[in-house]
């Protein structure tokens, strides 16, 4: 081995972990049940995620884009290492499940592999969960290491700050420095401000970075995607700031989901349908940063991650 890098013979593995979705409308029951820990949703609950599936289409494309993802990171690390990796896919709430995406890699007689969850900040309530499964699945057949967060990783940052500046070439050149830009990521359950989980101040980190590199004027956080549970979670909430913008007389928003790397239902219905609709109704002019999903460059900045992360490791 080489700075870290696999030697002629020796093949790496990568388990690239995503959320899941349900490849149809028929499995959203199955899905659903599933991310709520085997308990089945009431009727009301089902009709209601089923509509949101159906709004955008009838499915997500996840599994399609979150599959292009894992072929296009397999030939960025060939690529820039040689053709020494095997990347496989592995899903928290659909299949392919993690434990699915682990056993492929012991079958295929990997022997190291990185774990990197395509969310690129950490909390123990959400990547940490990703992270236990494949450990767990793994056990002394496949040494596996993870990338925990890669909230700051340089072309990263560079890919959110061209797509926030893409955004704003939307708007008459006399505005843009008024316009307002919120970075967003999927909220969680308030109680972990109680702790040292550090997702929140990922997510500031990230938007102040992006912030720095364009030189922003006018840029803030918030939250998205709340579950329903009785228990609050992790405000401001993206509809209720969209509310005060419109009404502060806000000349344009622009949302950046910087939690999220793919188009998929917290995207495609709670952005471009729901908090789309709000703000036209608000009559205030709304952009949306388009998603990384398997664009190369994207995928550039995910191999980096990982091939820091095996250097790591090797020291």
């Amino acid at each position: 081995m080489l700075n870290g890098m696999p030697s002629v013979s020796e093949r790496i593995g990568v388990l690239l972990m995503a959320y899941g979705t349900p490849a149809t409308l028929a499995d959203v029951e199955t899905y659903y049940t599933h991310i709520r820990r085997g308990r089945p949703p009431e009727p009301a609950q089902l009709r209601e995620l089923i509509g949101r599936y159906e709004a955008i289409g009838g499915s997500s494309p996840l599994l399609e884009i979150s599959r292009a993802q894992a072929t296009g990171l397999q030939t960025q690390l060939e690529a820039k290492r040689g053709g020494h990796f095997q990347v496989e896919l592995g899903m928290k709430h659909a299949p392919p499940f993690i434990e699915d995406g682990v056993q492929r890699l012991i079958d295929a007689h990997v022997q190291r592999a990185v774990g990197i969850v395509l969310a690129p900040h950490y909390s123990p309530l959400s990547v940490g969960e990703y992270l236990a499964r494949a450990s767990e699945a793994a056990g002394e057949a496949l040494d596996l290491s993870f990338v925990e967060d890669w909230h700051l990783a340089s072309s990263y940052i560079d890919l959110l700050a061209e797509r926030v500046s893409e955004s704003l070439s939307h708007f008459p050149v006399e505005i843009r420095d008024e316009v307002d830009i919120v970075f967003t990521a999927h909220s969680l359950p308030a109680h972990v401000l109680r702790s040292d989980d550090p997702y929140p101040q990922q997510l500031g980190e990230t938007a102040e970075a992006v912030a720095s590199t364009i030189d922003l004027a006018h840029f803030s956080i918030a939250w998205q995607s709340a579950g329903r549970t009785s228990e609050p979670w992790l405000g401001p909430d993206i509809l209720e700031v969209t509310r005060e913008l419109a009404a502060a007389g806000s000349k344009g928003m622009i949302v950046c989901p910087a939690g999220f790397v793919s188009d998929h239902l917290e995207i495609l219905y709670d952005l471009d349908v729901e908090c789309r609709a709000l703000a036209a109704n608000a009559g205030l002019p709304w952009q949306r940063t388009s998603s990384p999903n398997a664009d190369p460059v994207f995928l550039e900045a995910l191999c980096d991650v990982v091939i820091d992360r095996l250097a790591m490791v090797a020291k």
